[in-house]
């Protein structure tokens, strides 16, 4: 006896072409893994379940991945759009006035919110990672995260545009400390749900020192460096100013260059860099819809994939995307970089689907567990339902329109089932682990309260 057969579904294996479709498939969970993978009428003669799902007119698909995500920043969705500036002037008020535990609530907002949009792994980076952690660990979802470390001191907002930052050591060895407790306790806990990587949050806010302690560090523990990397003006004039070079060949001037390195954004990275990048096996994280509202700007994946380089995409903060919705990430990929190259056969649906699963999992060193339905990996899938009134009619032939739908048509709440390390999570878009209305409620009063302090700052400043 199994514990899970869902049948008569149209799967998205992610194996071969078209993205894998079987019709009238089926997949056989046992425990946290996919046993089989196959055709209906198979695999119901070959099993028996402890609980059987009937996903007929639904898709099944991998779970998918939001390879950069920053859970910390729901609190403040939707403040900073439309501006230039966006670091200091949109999001500095609310990000210097937030409390640990505020941050905390709002994570869970956004870890919500991901689950219900079919997110199952969520590359976090943010801080203090030591308690969003557990946000992940409570809704029983998969996470990659990362403790963001600085060297910045707590008052940049007062800095002159251009004007170089200051760099404290004393903070960059806190952060550090709490960076290595959180790889010491949570790494590969949670029945390995849960893994880390180390994350300096950028080459222009921690000394080289710093840079080259958590690269050493990173090797010693197994796991990758999950850093921003190209953001875009204000980071090269940083940098420039600091060092002399830009961004890419500062890394590679001190040997940061490999397989273990996700650079995330490449906002402003050169044809030369992205091809020195992706050539030295670095994983580019794309955040189309954050980098569009942010800067106006298009950062070259589609480049960077024809360099041979690996590719996952990101949803990144709530007050830069206003969504942590991995549908949207996949739809703004692709039309944006169609409308970037005037060609609207550059990126096509099967390849967004592709960043948001298994190339998302090949960019994040995750691969081997998920990302495809597949025998022996973990059992994290979404089924989506057809029947929504977006989503249909469903068309096989003479062409399947299933793929090209979810990428351009779904808008998330079309998910109904979420299934993570073989546990329903979410079924008919309840959440079973968390209490959603409670969480909404949690995050609306510490919004509220965040914002009164800072309207009350802004008026002692003014008067």
């Amino acid at each position: 006896m199994i514990s899970l057969l869902i049948k008569n579904a149209w799967l998205l294996t992610m194996q071969g072409e078209a993205c894998g479709f079987v019709e009238k498939g089926a997949v056989a969970v046992d425990k946290d893994k996919i046993i089989s993978v196959g055709k209906t009428e198979e695999l119901e003669n070959k099993w028996q379940a402890e609980k059987v799902i009937d996903a007929t007119g639904k898709v099944v698909l991998p779970g998918l991945i939001d390879a950069h995500i920053h859970t910390g920043m729901a609190l403040y969705r939707g403040v900073a759009q439309d501006m230039n500036n966006w670091l200091q002037k949109g999001v500095g008020p609310f990000f210097n006035g937030i409390t640990d535990e505020e941050i905390s609530i709002g994570s869970m907002l956004n870890v919500l919110e991901g689950i219900k949009a079919g997110t199952t792994t969520f590359g976090d980076y943010d801080y203090p990672m030591a308690r969003i952690v557990n946000n992940h660990y409570q809704a029983g979802v998969r996470c990659h995260v990362a403790s963001m470390v600085n060297e910045l001191p707590s008052n940049l907002h007062h800095l002159r545009v251009g004007e170089i930052y200051p760099l404290d050591q004393t903070i960059g060895k806190r952060k550090l400390k709490e960076a290595i407790e959180l790889l010491d306790k949570w790494h590969r806990k949670g029945n390995g749900r849960i893994t880390c990587a180390l994350g300096p949050q950028g080459a222009d806010m921690v000394s080289k020192e710093l840079l080259l302690e958590m690269r050493k560090l990173a090797k010693t523990y197994g796991v990758k460096v999950h850093i921003h990397v190209a953001q875009g003006e204000r980071e090269t004039d940083q940098m420039i100013k600091r060092y002399g070079m830009r961004t890419v060949e500062y890394l590679n001037s001190i040997g940061y260059l490999d397989e273990d390195l996700m650079a995330v954004h490449l906002t402003d990275a050169t044809k030369e860099e992205v091809e020195l990048l992706a050539k030295s096996g670095v994983s580019m994280i794309h955040c189309p819809g954050s980098i569009g509202l942010i800067d106006g700007i298009v950062p070259p994946v589609i480049e960077y994939m024809e360099a041979g380089g690996k590719v996952g995409l990101g949803s990144d903060q709530a007050p830069g995307n206003n969504c942590n919705n991995m549908f949207n990430e996949m739809k703004s990929a692709a039309i944006f970089n169609k409308i970037k190259k005037a060609d609207p056969t550059v990126m096509p649906a099967e390849k967004a689907l592709r960043l948001a699963t298994i190339e998302g999992a090949k960019a994040i060193g995750l691969e081997k567990e998920v990302g495809s339905l597949e025998v022996g990996k973990k059992a994290d899938m979404i089924i989506v339902n057809m029947q929504e009134p977006g989503l249909s009619p469903v068309i096989l032939k003479p062409v399947n329109n299933i793929v090209a739908n979810l990428v351009y048509s779904a808008r998330g709440h079309e998910v109904e089932t979420s299934i993570i390390d073989g546990e329903i999570i979410m079924e008919n878009r309840w959440i079973r682990s968390v209490d959603e209305q409670e969480v909404i409620q949690k995050a609306q009063r510490a919004a509220n309260s965040l914002s009164e302090r800072i309207v009350k700052r802004i008026q002692s400043v003014n008067n």
